[in-house]
């Protein structure tokens, strides 16, 4: 069987590929453990077609997989030609790893599966205020693989299914058509429905190390349900950036965003901001029975009374508020300001945004609210 490494760089890529949208689920992964204790772990190739023979569950898994397979082994954005005998993928050298007795081979030619997958794992814990130019790189690799979860709601509608409730206009007309006897039972059940989500995104001074990840997140839940988010940024103004967010290339979505943006890297007026949002969008609609989800550190120049006022407002609309700081990564981290202190009880989640880790955390919290 594979080494201790060989298995936490298996589970690490089958999360990359469920966040890509490749269901796979605990037996395959250990049906590509088994495949790798019987191949040479140490060969890309082996590796490659091991995992797609047992992970992908059809041909709608093949892209995505060539995608996830390339961003966790090596880091690149390639796919994989179909026809191809083996992928051409450079993976990071090192000490390599034999599957058997987990120890190093001396002659050093070998690469190291578990080199890049590391690297992977610890800059999924990097706080992004402090990542290099390369390490920010590659992070957009990563968020681009990330498919954040919608919540869903019971529909009123209720429409046919094979178990549910008897429909009995249809079972009526169904008997009509079988001769007035009674041969079948038909049935009916409302499906869940996706939840409405809205982001209110911080894009004041203190938030711009992190405004263009939690910008990347806001686009991959568009790009998600395009139909069942907003995304409005704050500071001193409030933007609508759902449209520009909707462009399917990541960085032309954001640098649409930018130029829409006439407050980037202001100040903040945190209660101002999101009373003209519930004026305008939230008492027509938009945050009624919504998730919202408030990305901000909590710096408020205006008075805290009226955000209170105005989150208490909130609370009263949507189905869930959720508040995003990515201060609250950090050691000792105390919700101390006074614009914290005035949201903090209207909030139903409080969570961290400051590394990929906690992305993939708030897409749960969202998903479950």
């Amino acid at each position: 069987m594979p080494g201790r490494d060989v298995v936490d760089t298996v589970l690490g890529f089958a999360r990359t590929l469920r966040h890509a949208g490749v269901g796979a689920s605990p037996d395959r992964v250990s049906a590509m453990l088994s495949a790798l204790g019987h191949l040479d772990v140490l060969d890309p190739a082996a590796v490659y077609w091991a995992g797609r023979l047992t992970l992908c569950a059809g041909p709608d898994d093949l892209d995505r997989y060539d995608v996830a397979f390339l961003a966790w082994f090596s880091g690149q954005r390639a796919r994989i030609p179909r026809t191809a005998a083996q992928p051409e993928v450079r993976l990071a050298a090192s000490a390599p790893l034999d599957a058997g007795t987990g120890e190093g081979d001396d002659d050093g030619d070998a690469p190291d599966l578990a080199a890049q997958a590391s690297a992977d794992e610890v800059l999924r814990h990097r706080d992004v205020a402090g990542l290099t130019d390369a390490e920010r790189a590659h992070l957009r690799q990563l968020f681009a693989l990330l498919v954040p979860a919608s919540p869903m709601r019971p529909a009123r509608r209720r429409r046919p299914a094979v178990h549910g409730a008897i429909h009995p206009g249809r079972t009526v007309r169904r008997a009509l058509r079988d001769g007035g006897e009674v041969s079948r039972l038909l049935h009916r059940r409302a499906r869940p429905r996706p939840r409405r989500v809205v982001l209110l995104i911080d894009v004041s001074g203190s938030m711009t190390p992190y405004a263009d990840a939690l910008l990347r997140f806001a686009h991959a839940a568009v790009r998600a349900r395009p139909v069942s988010t907003e995304v409005f940024t704050i500071g001193t103004r409030l933007t609508r950036v759902t449209r520009e967010l909707r462009l399917r290339d990541p960085d032309r979505a954001l640098a649409a965003g930018g130029q829409a943006i006439p407050d980037w890297s202001g100040g903040t007026r945190l209660g101002e901001v999101l009373k003209a949002f519930l004026d305008r969008w939230g008492q027509r609609g938009t945050a009624r029975g919504a998730v919202v989800v408030v990305c901000s550190d909590g710096w408020e120049r205006g008075g805290t009374d009226l955000l209170a006022a105005q989150m208490a407002r909130l609370r009263r609309l949507a189905h869930a508020v959720v508040w995003v700081n990515p201060h609250k990564g950090r050691s000792g981290y105390e919700p101390l300001t006074g614009g914290m202190q005035a949201a903090l009880p209207s909030v139903d989640h409080f969570v961290a945004g400051h590394s990929m880790a906690a992305f993939e955390e708030l897409s749960g919290v969202i998903s479950r609210a």
